[in-house]
């Protein structure tokens, strides 16, 4: 995941262009994608998919022909998605173009400009004060043209049609934990999830973000009764415990199997409530849909002085981070695919345990498979019955396993 991160980060991505079809082709190297090409000016409910952008070269020179910012050096160096310019101006002409970090002198920010067409460089702060009394030659190598929005699919095949879905956006440059975090967990989530049986189809987005899912959802609106979970994954790669934000709908069975998974982790953790600002689960959870959609991060985005900066580097995330953020969404992909309802058969008093060999006196495994015939009415899924009980989830699976192979629970359609 370490090495997916390494090889995209120098890649120039935004909402659209050939940074982001580049990034993909990285992609379809590790899973099966399907491309999907929207074009400009396509009404997508109440948007409209803009003008591609593409970006070639910037910089500006000093009267000595010196490149004091360069793009080649960082592509986080040009406001993203810059109208193209070729001027010389001076340092006073120049400085509304440029922006820094002051408590940060040595990062450079990130900044876009999707949507108003305008230009500028982002600087570090240095960079900025150091600028003497000159005359600027500033070049933006860009294209603002129609072209097209380009996002990918990878689908994989359950039992049934119903869906879990899982999603993260492809335009932010180099930048490692937002979200080149979330596109290599979600590419091997993807992997890791076709090598298992499984019951729910899965479909994994890499769109950009915003204007990616509302064109997903424009052009897919009949998929949406399929979705029964999912989850946005950004900022999954750092050492910082993990937060994750519910759905809109707060009790979703996805909101309850992440609480499960976190709270037995081991790890440090906290869930918060849905709030109609942040990543795309605000556009999933859009009331038109009110998918049951969460949003899984180690540190939470703005929470962290790296966020939207040069300093969320390949120092910033951490293998171990990467791997463990896998197994969280593993674990709860688990939960979801073996959260099943049982009817107890023998339901008039307890059933002979001991006769049985399942009675162990008082004990965490005796308990718990109490807690299942008693729970096992055909109306309580496992979910349920952890929740109740207080008790992991692993374990009441365990005593279902040994419910059932006695002949005391029988499974509900």
């Amino acid at each position: 995941m370490y090495a997916l991160i390494r090889g995209l980060f120098p890649i120039c991505r935004s909402i659209t262009g050939d940074g982001v079809r580049q990034t993909l082709e990285v992609l379809e190297k590790h899973i099966p994608l399907t491309v999907s090409e929207v074009p400009t000016g396509t009404q997508v409910f109440d948007w409209i998919i803009p003008q591609e952008w593409n970006i070639r070269d910037a910089y500006i020179k000093n009267s000595r022909g010196t490149r004091v910012v360069d793009f080649k050096q960082s592509n986080l160096h040009v406001l993203n998605y810059s109208v193209p310019v070729r001027a010389t101006m001076s340092r006073e002409e120049l400085r509304p173009h440029l922006v820094s970090i002051p408590q940060h002198p040595t990062w450079i920010p990130y900044q876009t400009s999707y949507y108003a067409r305008k230009w500028g460089f982002c600087v570090t702060d240095e960079q900025l004060r150091g600028l003497e009394e000159d005359q600027y030659e500033v070049c933006i190598d860009s294209t603002l043209s129609d072209g097209h929005l380009t996002y990918v699919e990878c689908y994989v095949a359950g039992a049934t049609t119903d869906e879990i879905l899982v999603s993260c956006h492809v335009c932010h440059p180099s930048l490692c934990n937002d979200n080149l975090s979330g596109i290599s967990v979600a590419t091997f989530l993807a992997r890791e999830i076709a090598r298992q049986p499984r019951r729910y189809s899965y479909r994994f987005l890499f769109i950009p973000g915003t204007i990616g899912a509302i064109a997903w959802l424009a052009r897919n609106r009949e998929l949406a009764s399929r979705i029964k979970g999912g989850l946005v994954l950004s900022c999954v790669g750092d050492a910082g415990g993990f937060h994750y934000k519910r759905s809109r709908r707060g009790d979703a069975n996805i909101d309850r199997a992440m609480a499960q998974v976190l709270r037995y982790s081991g790890t440090p953790f906290e869930l918060r409530e849905f709030s109609p600002y942040g990543y795309d689960e605000r556009q999933f959870c859009s009331p038109g849909f009110n998918l049951p959609m969460g949003c899984l991060s180690r540190s939470v985005w703005g929470e962290f002085p790296q966020y939207h900066t040069s300093a969320d580097d390949l120092t910033f995330v951490e293998p171990a981070a990467l791997a463990e953020s896998l197994r969280v969404c593993v674990d709860v992909m688990d939960v979801l695919e073996h959260d099943r309802v049982y009817r107890n058969t023998n339901p008039y008093g307890e059933p002979a345990l001991g006769r049985r060999g399942l009675y162990s006196g008082v004990t965490s495994e005796n308990l718990s498979r109490l807690w299942v015939l008693n729970l096992a009415d055909g109306d309580h899924s496992l979910l349920d019955i952890a929740e109740r009980s207080g008790m992991n989830l692993a374990e009441i699976r365990t005593a279902v396993t040994e419910l059932l192979e006695h002949g005391l629970l029988a499974e509900v359609e």
